[in-house]
């Protein structure tokens, strides 16, 4: 119901960037401003000052942000309130993951929340643990899931379930034929990196260091933004990685992998993540349960 331009404004002043809020909306670029040139012609002001490729709100463009925000979240909750009057739990769920919750846990959880609840329309946004968090933030994602605590204040955090990390690596490797491993007993060993912005990484390095391991003298070998594709240059035998055991389990029955625990053990807590706000729809209220529900028999499991 809300004003489009008024949408795209608010991706735009939040991006700080005509490419990203594309991006967001799914949206062209000469799209998104055609919509912020007829809101300009609107108030007959600029809202934006641009210049040396950045661009900046104007002081009408922050007062234009305020309302825009009100606005939109009122337009958002009278949809969703009259969507409700119907006793059908349904309509777009915009769900974000980092990577290895999205390939790993999440897809049987959401096929099972899509046929308890036909009328839902799901999508996965796959991204880093830093990208989640501020989709959420800015209200492009209604939850999100991320391996990491959360760094926004304006983001409330449900813990969900907890999940070990482990080294693995290929069976030919110098450490497989260890039990268990010391942080120490790693730092000679070549290492494959999840990438920056992960929360893998970002967990791994904060244990390291509580550990006293210098994470300089470490050896990365390389860096992946992708689960899969640290296992499968793991399973090469170029390096070793600490990574999740549920992103190993299929690896580990085909003897691919092994995976031994760290001592001490690295255990992380899987959160959802999703804006302070008084009012939650049904539907996302509903899928917060559901899969928090689904997450804990995984940890049980």
């Amino acid at each position: 119901m809300a004003d489009r331009r008024l949408q795209v404004f608010h991706a735009v002043a939040k991006q700080l960037s005509f490419t990203k809020a594309a991006e967001v909306l799914f949206m062209t670029q000469p799209a998104v401003t055609f919509q912020i040139k007829q809101l300009e012609e609107h108030f007959n002001t600029r809202l934006f000052d641009r210049g040396h490729g950045r661009i900046s709100l104007t002081p009408a463009g922050e007062l234009v942000l305020a309302y825009a925000e009100k606005i939109l979240a009122l337009s958002n909750e009278m949809d969703v309130r009259m969507a409700e009057m119907t006793g059908e739990i349904g309509g777009s769920l915009l769900v974000g993951a980092s990577t290895t919750i999205a390939e790993f846990l999440l897809p049987r959880i959401m096929g099972e929340f899509k046929s308890k609840y036909p009328n839902v329309r799901p999508r996965l946004i796959v991204a880093n643990s830093e990208a989640i968090e501020t989709r959420v933030a800015e209200h492009t994602l209604d939850i999100g899931f991320i391996e990491s605590p959360t760094h926004h204040p304006n983001l409330q955090t449900e813990v969900c379930c907890e999940d070990e990390m482990q080294v693995i690596c290929s069976p030919k490797f110098p450490l497989a034929r260890f039990k268990e491993l010391t942080p120490q007993q790693l730092v000679d060993h070549p290492f494959v990196s999840r990438e920056p912005g992960s929360g893998t990484r970002e967990f791994t390095e904060v244990y390291l260091h509580k550990q006293g391991v210098d994470i300089s003298r470490m050896t990365p070998v390389m860096e992946l933004g992708s689960p899969l594709a640290l296992l499968e240059v793991v399973e090469t035998g170029l390096g070793y990685a600490i990574a999740s055991r549920a992103s190993v389990m299929h690896a580990l029955r085909l003897g691919t992998l092994v995976s031994i625990p760290l001592k001490p053990r690295l255990v992380r807590k899987l959160s959802m993540v999703y804006p302070k706000e008084k009012f939650r729809s049904r539907l996302v209220t509903s899928f917060v349960s559901f899969a928090a529900e689904r997450l804990k028999e995984h940890k049980a499991a």
